[in-house]
């Protein structure tokens, strides 16, 4: 019997969804519709979704209790409140206990008059301001979080506090110097061509800026020749410590757009899509309305400008699970299935939304294209590091004594970022460790600063670049708890498709939470998680927690530095 090739695998969800129109693009709507409003759970409400779509069941069920927002119970005021890093190494970790106090409630449950409900989410993008809650889709943030979800204090929400360290920023050239977008794109799609955006794009080196940092040109050229071809904005910025998607999807919307459209073109793609994460309503509500600003001018549409190019965009929310920005797990939750990682091959652009070849890209890399097509693509090469060219947005958290988002050259001394833009911790505060690139990045201790901020330099630290988000620990939290909080995100996010990550993960979590020291049970679990994961979430934990040992300096932690 002949093999089977991967990309020959068949997916019943899919097929199914085929024959019946395809009605999964808008079940995950159709679900958290459902869901507003409601303590009972998803196996009271989501057969009814499923049936109305002629869908069995099963395929509303298995979302709707994997998704956050949905499994959550959910009263007439739904309170998320973040238990993310940042917000963690604010308070100490008190924050979500002191809220549960303030509302009467705890997490995860909701109130037995069915007034209040509330749910811990990871990471609200208000890093800079935490602790942070949602009320609603109303943030408060800060010292007072209890006090303004009380009522006792109005809600706070301060805007997000962006420089540019470059002289010439390519990221936040609207946010910081009212640059206007839409420049580049009307030019391009009436006397450009395809090529020449390529062309600047491949010259420029730009690497995806959501994690991975991948050729950008690379992975349009395997989809150029290809039929059917979609482009999906990854706006799902999970990792937290990041908020840098978020400023520029509610400050400079037009740009991220312009950045689609180009690469639409590039890619011979008709149609893009832009999944903006639930956890941020404000970016939601900008960028849709930054759509339909984008037809109104002309800009999408068919004929656009004129021409015979035709460019369709939507708009579509997430539902709450950190996986899903996993370009695979994005793809799935797009077409109303669990965001579970998918095996690769085939890879999106091979075969990606509803099988067609599909490029995700990150809402920052996106962002820089505009620039590149209208400066030229030597003209980014020449800034940065070697290989690791152009522009970053930093984030740095609430503890330093100047928080905010600042745009670097990749190769900026860190030590610099951390010392001379973020002025150190603030109060004086001594700094313990400094977190890089999300909670499955890595962290670094005070005297391992002395680096250039790129991705081969920070590997070689055992840390990552990732969204680059720095979060800051002083010596209020212990080693320990640090550790504790690393192996709850791991489980509690968790996609669950592969048994190493699904039970290594809880398994580190009983290990640490017990105080364990290291052994061999530590060094099994260990390579388990980093050699059978599925995908890069779970092999990242074990270098997250050697990251963390050796910058404490302290082998009980885990593993031995």
């Amino acid at each position: 019997m002949a093999p089977v090739h991967p990309a020959d695998r068949f997916d019943a969800f899919r097929a199914l969804a085929d024959r019946r129109g395809r009605p999964g693009d808008g079940l995950i709507e159709s679900l958290a519709t459902a869901r507003t409003g409601t303590a009972n759970g998803p196996e009271v409400w989501a057969p009814s979704v499923a049936a109305a779509l002629e869908l069995p069941a099963a395929a509303a069920l298995g979302p709707a209790g994997y998704y956050a927002d949905l499994a959550a119970p959910h009263s007439r005021r739904h309170v998320r409140v973040c238990a993310a890093t940042a917000c963690f190494a604010a308070q100490a970790g008190r924050q979500l206990t002191d809220v549960e106090h303030e509302l009467g409630v705890t997490v995860g449950t909701a109130s037995p008059d069915g007034e209040r409900s509330l749910q811990a989410v990871r990471c609200l993008g208000y890093c800079y301001a935490g602790p942070a809650a949602l009320d609603g889709d109303t943030p408060c943030t800060g010292p007072t979080l209890t006090g303004q979800l009380a009522g006792r204090e109005p809600p706070q929400a301060p805007e997000i506090p962006a420089a540019d360290d470059t002289g010439d920023p390519i990221l936040l050239g609207g946010v910081v110097a009212g640059e206007p977008a839409w420049q580049v794109w009307p030019r391009i799609v009436t006397a450009g061509s395809p090529d020449e955006v390529h062309l600047e794009v491949a010259a420029s080196g730009l690497r995806g800026r959501g994690g991975a940092g991948f050729r950008v040109a690379t992975k349009w050229e395997a989809v150029r020749h290809a039929s059917d071809t979609m482009v999906v904005v990854n706006g799902d910025e999970g990792d937290p410590g990041s908020f840098a998607d978020r400023l520029l999807m509610e400050a400079d919307p037009d740009r991220v757009l312009e950045g689609l459209a180009l690469a639409c073109f590039a890619c011979g793609a008709r149609c893009g899509v832009v999944l903006v994460r639930s956890e941020y309503p404000r970016a939601l509500a900008r960028m849709r309305e930054a759509v339909g600003q984008a037809y109104a001018d002309g800009h999408f549409g068919a004929s656009v400008h004129g021409t015979a190019t035709t460019l369709d965009v939507k708009v579509v929310e997430g539902a709450g699970s950190y996986v899903a920005g996993e370009e695979t797990a994005l793809i799935a939750s797009l077409e109303g299935a669990r965001g579970c990682a998918r095996p690769r091959p085939p890879y999106p652009t091979q075969r990606g939304l509803w099988d067609a070849p599909t490029v995700v890209n990150n809402v920052e890399t996106l962002a820089a294209v505009p620039w590149i097509v209208s400066r030229g693509g030597e003209a980014y090469a020449r800034r940065g590091a070697l290989d690791e060219t152009g522009t970053k947005l930093v984030c740095l958290s609430e503890r330093f004594a100047r928080p905010g988002a600042y745009e670097v050259e990749l190769g900026t001394p860190l030590e610099r970022i951390v010392t001379d833009l973020g002025g150190g911790l603030k109060d004086g505060a001594e700094l313990a460790v400094l977190q890089v690139g999300g909670p499955l990045g890595g962290f670094l201790s005070p005297d391992a600063l002395d680096m250039p901020l790129t991705a081969a330099d920070l590997d070689a630290r055992g840390a990552a670049l990732g969204h680059a988000g720095l979060v800051a620990f002083d010596q209020r939290v212990a080693p320990e708890d640090v550790l504790r909080h690393i192996w709850q995100f791991a489980a509690a996010e968790s996609c669950g498709a592969c048994s190493p990550c699904r039970v290594g993960s809880r398994r580190g979590l009983e290990l640490a939470s017990a105080g364990t020291p290291p052994g061999r049970e530590w060094d099994r679990l260990s390579r388990v998680l980093s050699e059978a994961s599925l995908c890069a979430f779970g092999r990242r934990i074990p270098p997250a927690v050697r990251s963390l040992a050796r910058a404490y300096g302290d082998p009980l932690v885990g593993w031995s530095p």
